[in-house]
């Protein structure tokens, strides 16, 4: 019988060292890391060994989390007009590389149109969708809406064709052929209110691409922020040419995008468009980002609803028709099945944050970091002489 005050011999010495060093399960004693695998040479007769690790990594998580929280929020900046007259030309991509991302975000235009989408948040702090507008539409507002619902109306004129597959109606395309077809005349009423239309003469076989890759791909029968962000383009070119001033940027949320996402919802729902190049549970939503931007801005300083009121049903029933983050929510606990927090973890995250000023900023960060720094996205992206290439220095 060993003496209780003796130290252990050397075999039992060992034997607790093992045992200090590998971690126990509290519950049943046995150890909680796993055999090293055996090693396998590519020479070998027998196949390689099945090893699966117990929790897969998570597939397109963001990776530089880090990166995005210390980044600088991109603040309101002021879209630098573009005098007449003017050299309208068919915009064409320029992007394929990480340098080709850093040269636009150190240009002109790529730090203008990053600003302008903050200008377009800021504009809408506090503001329902219902609440009046602090200015009287303008013309071009007005004919922006119009082009929206005229291409609504070619939703009911064209009816999903039947189908098999889960995603991409084939009528689609019939839908963005007859968008083809009327984005000239529809364009037209648009630059037609400008002071002087001549000086416009010819705008739009350069508007026209962006507007056209603002709905989807029509090939593909898909859609996803990359086509949301050209539509932001579409609005920064109007901007440029003085369609659209800073007065009307409320109206631009709350009357404009808001029908934008209208019609969007619709052609996903109609067409059951693709996701583009979907983050899966690891994005903020299959198909948007801005309206989570302008959302968050519109919910900044609420009295009652905080970021976790989005986990309260009655507050998204009542409220998601004067909140574009309430209704980008709803529509997402709509489609997706399951516990919120395993099919939507990034929007279950972000409703721990404290206040909306905090949810609006941070989002603002991530699209500048996620969609206009990701190159499948910016791709696609257009250039032509109102959002000029980076080794353009003129405005």
């Amino acid at each position: 019988m060993s003496n209780p005050g003796s130290f252990p011999t050397s075999a039992s010495a060992s034997a607790h060292h093992d045992h200090a060093h590998t971690p126990l399960c509290r519950s049943c004693g046995a150890p909680t890391t796993a055999p090293t695998p055996a090693s396998w040479s590519g020479t070998s007769d027998s196949p390689p060994p099945a090893y699966r690790p117990i929790r897969l990594p998570a597939i397109n998580a963001p990776t530089n989390t880090s990166a995005i929280v210390l980044s600088p929020v991109p603040q309101p900046l002021p879209v630098p007009p573009a005098a007449p007259p003017h050299a309208f030309q068919t915009p064409t991509k320029r992007i394929a590389s990480p340098d080709d991302i850093a040269r636009f975000h150190a240009s002109l235009h790529g730090r203008h149109f990053l600003g302008f989408v903050a200008a377009l948040s800021a504009s809408v702090h506090g503001r329902k969708l219902s609440d009046p507008l602090p200015a009287p539409p303008s013309a071009a507002v007005s004919a922006l809406l119009d082009l929206i619902s005229a291409l609504t109306a070619l939703v009911a004129s064209t009816p999903p064709l039947p189908h098999n597959s889960r995603y991409g109606n084939p009528a689609f395309r019939l839908w963005h052929e007859k968008l083809t077809d009327s984005a000239g005349d529809l364009i037209a009423r648009i630059t037609s209110t400008a002071a002087s239309p001549a000086d416009l003469a010819g705008a739009e076989v350069e508007l026209a691409p962006y507007l056209l890759d603002s709905f989807g791909n029509a090939t593909r029968i898909d859609y996803g922020t990359g086509h949301e962000t050209n539509f932001a383009a579409f609005l920064y070119c109007l901007a440029r040419l003085g369609l659209i001033t800073e007065p009307d940027y409320p109206a631009v949320v709350m009357r404009v995008f808001a029908a934008y996402l209208n019609l969007m919802r619709t052609l996903q729902d109609t067409y059951q468009l693709e996701p583009a190049g979907s983050h899966g549970v690891w994005g903020l939503d299959d198909f948007h980002f801005l309206p989570f931007i302008f959302g968050a801005a519109q919910l900044i300083d609420h009295k009652y609803m905080k970021p976790k009121s989005i986990h309260n049903p009655d507050i998204l029933e009542n409220f998601s028709k004067e909140y574009m983050y309430l209704a980008c929510v709803a529509y997402v606990k709509k489609i997706k099945k399951g516990p919120f927090a395993e099919h939507s973890p990034m929007l279950d995250d972000i409703s721990g944050v404290p206040n909306w000023k905090k949810v609006n900023s941070g989002l603002l960060k991530m699209y500048k970091a996620e969609v206009l720094e990701k190159v499948p996205i910016m791709q696609h992206f257009l250039f032509g002489s109102l959002i000029k290439w980076w080794r353009t220095n003129s405005i």
